[in-house]
């Protein structure tokens, strides 16, 4: 069920002579704005929940409703079919969709500058580098093939080395052994197998090649013509929430307890541990959600190398520029 967030003001008051009540824009003429998250609430999305929470958007004057993601959840679907203005994508996933399916998208900003996906192992057992693969398991999420494939095609490694395998986002079979390592977020499963009594190894798929951001945020070319205030006010508010959420990455998670994270199953130790490995991985000199040239430039090498071909007219930093 999408979980809206309602304007913050409304106009009351009584009726005297010579009274007026003078409210702020934002408390009468919020604009409805909808956002499509890329999985299901957790920390990952901190920032968002900070400032639904403190009314930044409502300060921007928006009323702000967000669709939490899943495994079920294709954000750039809820784009196409005009449930969300923005959605929070990965840039391989867009970029297929403006190529291959003609998808009028446009990637605005980036959540994530370096990817949080990385190859997680056991220390008693680590994979340290992608050679390392070679003639091992490892188990991928379907949504993530190209990702393992871009891995081991620019670091030289022969698919036909490595037995990959399905996942489904839980790290017991790596546990038990049953595998030699997962692809998964090195924010997150870190904390899970700690909790199964292991001791977890991991390294990022960005420092080996596969230089991608993650948790894009992409528009389509009409909502981008037709509602650039709203888009430069949700960057706004999303900026304020996340540097707020990460200043202090204990703070925050605790107070979502029984409202965000409520029915996640996941713990609030998690959600913490969660926010504070991702905090170097979302800051930039440039602001969040900044793309430099160079790192825009990064991302479409990296997707060229499993034969995605992205251009620099696929991302708009116009409107980063003016916030």
């Amino acid at each position: 069920m999408p979980l809206t967030i309602g304007r913050r003001g409304f106009l009351q008051g009584t009726a005297m002579a010579g009274t007026a009540l003078a409210l702020p824009y934002a408390a009468w003429a919020a604009t409805p704005f909808t956002m499509q998250a890329a999985w299901i609430n957790d920390a990952e999305f901190a920032g968002y929940f900070l400032g639904m929470d403190k009314g930044y958007y409502a300060e921007e004057g928006l009323d702000l409703t967000y669709l939490p993601g899943g495994p079920d959840v294709i954000p750039e679907s809820t784009l196409i079919a005009g449930r969300a203005d923005l959605a929070l994508t990965t840039p391989d996933t867009t970029i297929r969709a403006i190529t291959e399916q003609g998808a009028k998208f446009k990637i605005i900003g980036a959540q994530y500058q370096k990817n949080p996906i990385g190859v997680v192992s056991l220390k008693k057992n680590p994979i340290n580098a992608p050679a390392d693969l070679v003639g091992k398991t490892i188990a991928v999420p379907p949504v993530n093939i190209v990702t393992i494939e871009a891995l081991l095609a620019l670091n030289g490694i022969d698919k036909a080395q490595v037995q990959i395998v399905p996942y489904a986002y839980d790290p017991t079979p790596l546990v038990k052994g049953e595998i030699d390592a997962s692809l998964d977020f090195t924010t997150n499963v870190p904390f899970t197998i700690s909790q199964l009594g292991e001791e977890a190894h991991s390294f990022l798929l960005y420092d080996h090649g596969v230089t991608l951001y993650n948790d894009t945020v992409v528009v389509t070319e009409e909502t981008l013509a037709s509602k650039r205030k709203e888009l430069l006010a949700w960057l706004r508010a999303s900026r304020r929430g996340w540097i707020e959420a990460l200043a202090d990455p204990a703070l925050y998670p605790p107070q979502w307890e029984t409202t965000w994270f409520a029915g996640t199953g996941r713990s609030i130790e998690n959600e913490v541990y969660f926010n504070t490995a991702q905090k170097p991985l979302i800051e930039a000199p440039g602001g969040i959600f900044s793309m430099t040239e160079e790192d825009i430039e990064k991302n479409i090498q990296a997707l060229a190398a499993v034969g995605i071909t992205g251009t620099r007219e696929m991302f708009d930093t116009t409107l980063l520029s003016e916030i």
